[in-house]
């Protein structure tokens, strides 16, 4: 990847190519490579909420709407002393829609890789966040994520009919037998006729409620 446009005298990095300045790259694609973690998360807490509060034992996350954080990727620098507080952060869950055109599906997974590269280059501790859209980010959404550490993923949101579970479920088996994971921290839902099978094979799943279920239990006077 040439970074000699951001070198130009008065131009503009306007694709912030300054975070992956030092990375190294991966697949067809080049996506930025993210070194692997074997840290798990102990609490999470969400990026709008993380950068107002003063309780930094927790991990943060992007599993909320996108233009929440979209600042982060447009001021990447005015957050990073904020992030470096906390125990770790799974990396931005930018939305892959189905209905995306293509381009802009891997161009959201690239931002995802771009900041984490950024943030482990600045000594911030990460988790590779696994997103994937329609059936031709499968695999590409694997590139550059090392096999054998610690991923994260998403499900809420995302089990919503039977069609929505069956890609989940069909792209999630071809994330884990490319990558290996120890250990998959899920935001959402953890369906059992979907992760058991990984429990069986000895796949560590950390799960997490998502803050619209926990919300929905406090209504309810269960918590």
């Amino acid at each position: 990847m040439s970074l000699a446009n951001s070198m130009r005298r008065n131009c503009r990095d306007v694709f912030n190519s300054y975070l992956v300045r030092f990375a190294e790259f991966a697949g067809l694609f080049e996506f930025p490579v993210i070194k692997p973690t074997n840290c798990v998360p102990n609490r999470l807490i969400p990026f709008s909420k993380a950068i107002s509060s003063k309780d930094y034992n927790q991990w943060v996350h992007f599993y909320e709407d996108d233009y929440l954080f979209e600042k982060l990727w447009s001021k990447p620098d005015k957050y990073l002393e904020i992030l470096k507080k906390y125990n770790g952060v799974i990396l931005p869950d930018f939305s892959l829609y189905r209905d995306m055109p293509f381009v802009m599906q891997l161009w959201n997974i690239y931002r995802s890789r771009a900041i984490g590269c950024w943030l482990q280059r600045n000594g911030v501790t990460v988790i590779p966040n696994i997103r994937y859209g329609d059936k031709r980010t499968y695999r590409i959404c694997c590139d550059g994520i090392s096999k054998g550490g610690v991923i994260a993923v998403g499900s809420h949101g995302t089990l919503k009919n039977k069609e929505d579970r069956r890609i989940f479920a069909e792209g999630l088996s071809v994330v884990i037998k490319r990558i290996q994971p120890k250990v998959i921290v899920v935001y959402g839902f953890v369906p059992d006729n979907i992760f058991e099978q990984y429990k069986e094979q000895a796949i560590e799943i950390v799960h997490f409620d998502s803050e619209f279920y926990k919300a929905m239990k406090k209504l309810k006077g269960v918590i």
